[in-house]
């Protein structure tokens, strides 16, 4: 999440207000290319990471279901593009200090209240239910869900979609270049 979410969203802030991104988006790769050029970066921080975070994992006695990790990749992918398209949302709409306070902030519910420190399934009452349908407890319920189960469960492969679809709307209609 601090990837794709809260570091995009930071620094596409601070590129807008710079003039940056109004630079970059006249060049050859022009505006799709540049934010697929995000979403590629963003990816590959990613890889490293997982790598990293399972090797030590691994070395510390882990063991996930065989066909988990094949399975947490389309997780990885649909959490990837939902928080992405929440960073450009942010980061195309508000301004640059905004953005530094909100997406820390976001983060920092999201993971406490969302269902990533703790599981959705050990929140109390109405606040499990909650996280659920939040973005970040879809992806941990995906990601549990791969990694023990080797499965993803479909409720939250669908509520990371509709987030992704609605993020990725708002970001098309209201990101600023400049």
């Amino acid at each position: 999440m601090s990837t794709s979410f809260t570091s995009q969203a930071i620094a596409t802030a601070f590129d807008r207000r710079n003039g940056v991104l109004r630079l970059l988006a006249t060049t050859p790769l022009g505006r799709g290319g540049l934010l697929a050029g995000k979403v590629l970066g963003v990816l590959a921080v990613e890889v490293v990471q997982v790598v990293v975070i399972g090797a030590v994992a691994l070395g510390l006695g882990w063991h996930p279901v065989a066909t988990g990790a094949a399975v947490a990749v389309v997780g990885i992918l649909l959490g990837t593009a939902a928080f992405t398209a929440l960073a450009l949302l942010l980061a195309g709409t508000l301004r640059a200090e905004g953005v530094l306070a909100l997406a820390n902030l976001v983060l920092v519910l999201l993971a406490v209240a969302g269902g990533i420190v703790v599981p959705a399934s050990r929140l109390p009452g109405a606040l499990a239910h909650l996280a659920l349908l939040l973005p970040s407890g879809a992806l941990g319920e995906c990601l549990r869900g791969a990694l023990m189960h080797g499965t993803l469960p479909i409720a939250s492969v669908i509520v990371l979609v509709a987030w992704t679809a609605a993020f990725a709307w708002g970001a098309g209609r209201l990101f600023r270049w400049q």
